[in-house]
Parts: structure tokens; C-alpha cells; sequence
């Protein structure tokens, strides 16, 4: 394996001509620099990573706190971030955090030198104050400027549009817990209806109840009539789908679920209509708010996919 004494003699300069050209500093010429980099691709020359970290006091980690439910949308996450940070030569150091005190105990543990900085993705729940100064993708507790965030009221719009498309009246909601992004999911779920002139009914919607079972209970102990079910995240539509065939309701014939999130299923054919997220711009454009790029990125609108 080669050394940095190796590309010191082959370039034909000094070691700490070796170092500055490999860790990006000025003050050296470009014939230096040239023989440095054609020495280090000759030898597959890699630097010491933690050499590096300790001369530059920098460990060019970012600390990840995965905040999702579920594993597979975890994935899809974590495979686009990982990309964009090794294309940046960074590497991803991840915690998983199921709640807020998990994720203020993981900024905690991250804050103490193990990385540069620190990305939260997916908290479908209210964040601790330290994670407000983290870039937080796609979290529903968010404000500030170091944020990714999705257009939900656009996909709630597209959605509701494509259930009426297929002759669903009778559309019921599962939406988030009260906030902005319950917020934006009801003003388009409400457009969609106005702009067919039907009328909106609040005993349609539920909002903020985490377990699908329960949620559904309720809407049916309403008894009032629906043939389509919008609700936000893809494994509690496969869930609900599940469950309404216990009720002797056939899906999607008798009733539609179609989910606003199901970046999940990107990764193979859909079970359920849903909206999709391009990962890899959201992962894009996290990576230009570590760098102190522009933040003033429009929010994220998906794609409408459907299995029939």
C-alpha cells in the first residue's frame, strides 16, 4: 500500500507540498498540484482519513438521525444521502430516534466532535430544541431555514383529485397531527372538493391518531358513508387496506386508500396509488444547505403513481 512518502518522490516535492494538495489548501503552484494528484492516481494512493480529521479538525462525518417508522423508508433515505455525502467525500455516521428525547439525546452524542454536522429526516413528531439547528429533511416539526420540506398540500390536492377522477364522493382523511403539514394536507384535500363543488365534511377527517386501527374504528363508529380513504404515510394504507377487508369492504373496489407519502414503495411496484418523492433531490439539496447554499429551495412536489 502506498505512502505519502511514495507520492512525496514520485511528484518530486515535499511531504507537506503532498499534504496541502490533498487536503485542498492554497499556496501551491499548479505544477506541483498536477504532479501531486498524477503521483497519488499512479500509486491508488488514498489519504488517512483520521490523520486528516486530526490536522484539520475536521472529521468530514455528518451525523444522520433516521426519525421514520419504518425500515424501508429508512432505506430509501439513508441509500440517497449516502450517495451525495460520498460524492462530497463525507461520510454518514447514523443514529436512529424514535421520539424527541431519543433524538435531543442523539444531537447530544453527535454535538461532542464525532461530526461536522448533523441532518434529522422524517420525524413525523415534535422535535427537541436542539435539533432546530440541524438541516431536517422532510420533518414535520420544522422551521427556520435549514430545512428540505415536501409540498403536502400539493400532493393532498393531487390526490383528492385523482380519487375523484375515479368516481370517489365520499373521500374520508387520515391526516397528521395538528400543525402545518396537517394544515397544508387539508387546504388541498379542501381545493380538490371546491373545485368540483363538492361540499366539505369535517366527520370525514380524523386527524393525529397514530395507530390505524384505532383511527379507523372511529371513522366507521360515525357511520357515515365513504369510498375512499386518504391517508399519510404508505404502511398505514397497507394497514388500513388490510383491516377494511376484515369490515367485508372490498379494496380498492368498494373503497380507494391511497397514500400522500409513499417514498417507501418507490423502490418496487405500489400496492396503492400514492405520491413519491425524487429522493435524490432531496438528498441534493440537503447537501447544498451543509455547504451554505441557497435554502430558499421550493418545497418538494412528488409524483402520482398508481398499481392499476
Amino acid at each position: 500500500m502506498a505512502s505519502i512518502n511514495d507520492v512525496s518522490r514520485l511528484a518530486q516535492v515535499s511531504k507537506a507540498t503532498v499534504s496541502r494538495v490533498l487536503s485542498g489548501s492554497r499556496g501551491v503552484t499548479e505544477q506541483s498540484r498536477d504532479a501531486v494528484l498524477r503521483a497519488a492516481e499512479i500509486l491508488n494512493y488514498k489519504p488517512n482519513a483520521i490523520a486528516q480529521s486530526l490536522s484539520s479538525q475536521t472529521t468530514h462525518c455528518i451525523g444522520v438521525i433516521c426519525a421514520t417508522e419504518h425500515i424501508q423508508q429508512a432505506t430509501g433515505y439513508l441509500q440517497a444521502l449516502e450517495k451525495q455525502l460520498r460524492l462530497h467525500q463525507k461520510h454518514l455516521l447514523l443514529r436512529f430516534a424514535n421520539n424527541s428525547s431519543a433524538v435531543a439525546q442523539a444531537c447530544g452524542e453527535l454535538s461532542t466532535g464525532l461530526c461536522d454536522a448533523i441532518m434529522v429526516v422524517g420525524a413525523r413528531f415534535p422535535l427537541p430544541e436542539a435539533a432546530q439547528q440541524a438541516v431536517l429533511i422532510d420533518c414535520l416539526d420544522a422551521s427556520g431555514e435549514q430545512q428540505v420540506g415536501i409540498d403536502y398540500e400539493f400532493a393532498s390536492q393531487t390526490a383528492t383529485h385523482y380519487l375523484l377522477t375515479q368516481q370517489r364522493r365520499k373521500i374520508a382523511l387520515f391526516n397528521f397531527y395538528p400543525g402545518e403539514a396537517a394544515d397544508q394536507v387539508l387546504q388541498g384535500y379542501c381545493s380538490a372538493l371546491e373545485s368540483m363543488a363538492l361540499p366539505f365534511n369535517r366527520q370525514l377527517v380524523i386527524a393525529g391518531e397514530s395507530s390505524a386501527s384505532v383511527a379507523l374504528q372511529g371513522l366507521i363508529n360515525r357511520h357515515i358513508a365513504f369510498d375512499a380513504l386518504l391517508v399519510t404515510d404508505y404502511y398505514q394504507g397497507l394497514e388500513v387496506a388490510e383491516l377494511l377487508k376484515r369490515y367485508q369492504r372490498a379494496v380498492p373496489q368498494e373503497v380507494m386508500v391511497f397514500s400522500l407519502d409513499g417514498s417507501a414503495a418507490i423502490f418496487g411496484q405500489p400496492h396503492l396509488p400514492l405520491i413519491a418523492y425524487p429522493l435524490e433531490t432531496l438528498a441534493q439539496r440537503a447537501i447544498k444547505l451543509l455547504s451554505g447554499g441557497a435554502s430558499d429551495f421550493p418545497l418538494l412536489r412528488g409524483n402520482l403513481l398508481t398499481p392499476y
